[in-house]
């Protein structure tokens, strides 16, 4: 199940080819349950949205008894991780398993001070250009196409009253004693430049849930569905059948990778993104990533974690 963003909309989401893959991706082998919070998307709009971690673990905890299932496993990303591990902290007979993605113990510390009440009153005063300055932190790699549809979408997807105080709430929201308690099987998967949640709030947020899985993704995108969306799903699938993540790829003796292909992926390994990878073997990002495609290709995987994972495994 997945849910408590803080701006969705069930329908204009379906509408985008790449959330559309990364949904239908998971639901190959797992029913995908969502939901818009009161206030944005197909939602009640005249009520007030939840400003608060309570409020937001009411409504969660409420929409959790009107389904038919006993059991969840539960995934949340970015705020919606808040929610997820509060209600997996204090439902754990209702959680089988925890997946958290981009996620922080506390909103207060994804950026300074001065930064997020910047953020907040432009989203507040000026929703049309929060919008834009929200697209250019959450889509680093969009077109200006991409972008400007991206900001459609979020102000179709809550008013700005609703937008600036779940913004407001995103800061204000500590999950840190929660995550302590959560006792279920948790992954933590975090992308290594993520923009609009710093990487090491992920690795915080593993250290601190007991017996966490962390597992650190390529990219720089805040959406799972963007960049890499294979990965995510790859270490979701591993996650919930009870396997480790990067599990060692069984070798093949007809796999011949190039020199340059091991070179690449044990770079991947390390966790440079194309571009870095580009710039330390002087290539260009388009022939870096032919490498990390053919290496896949010749592997068998489903993502370059898992080539990279396969690197490591049988370095020379």
């Amino acid at each position: 199940m997945i849910g408590g963003w803080w701006a969705s909309h069930l329908a204009l989401n379906w509408e985008d080819p790449a959330f559309q893959r990364f949904v239908r991706a998971l639901a190959r082998r797992h029913t995908v349950i969502r939901y818009d919070r009161p206030g944005t998307g197909l939602s009640d709009r005249d009520g007030p949205p939840p400003v608060s971690l309570g409020e937001e673990l009411v409504i969660l905890a409420g929409f959790l008894e009107a389904i038919e299932y006993p059991r969840v496993s539960l995934m949340g990303a970015s705020s919606g991780s808040a929610v997820a591990s509060a209600y997996a902290a204090e439902h754990p007979e209702r959680v089988d398993r925890l997946v958290l993605y981009g996620s922080y113990p506390r909103g207060a510390d994804i950026a300074p001070p001065a930064a997020r009440e910047l953020m907040a009153s432009i989203v507040e005063n000026q929703w049309g250009l929060g919008a834009r300055v929200l697209a250019d932190v959450f889509l680093p790699n969009a077109t200006a196409g991409e972008r400007t549809e991206f900001a459609r979408f979020q102000r179709r997807s809550a008013s700005r009253e609703t937008a600036s105080r779940a913004l407001r709430a995103v800061y204000e929201m500590d999950s840190a004693g929660y995550l302590v308690r959560v006792r279920v099987p948790t992954l933590v998967l975090h992308r290594h430049d993520d923009r609009a949640i710093p990487f090491a709030l992920g690795r915080e947020v593993a250290d601190t849930v007991p017996g966490a899985t962390f597992v650190a993704l390529d990219g720089d995108d805040h959406f799972p569905w963007l960049g890499d969306s294979l990965a995510v799903v790859d270490a979701i699938d591993r996650f919930l059948d009870g396997l480790p993540p990067h599990a060692p790829v069984e070798p093949h003796t007809t796999v011949a990778l190039t020199v340059r292909e091991r070179e690449v992926l044990m770079l991947v390994a390390q966790g440079l993104t194309d571009a870095q990878i580009a710039d330390r073997l002087f290539l260009s990002s388009h022939t870096v990533h032919r490498h990390i495609a053919n290496a896949r290709t010749k592997l068998g995987v489903p993502s370059r974690a898992a080539a990279a994972a396969w690197a490591l495994t049988h370095e020379r």
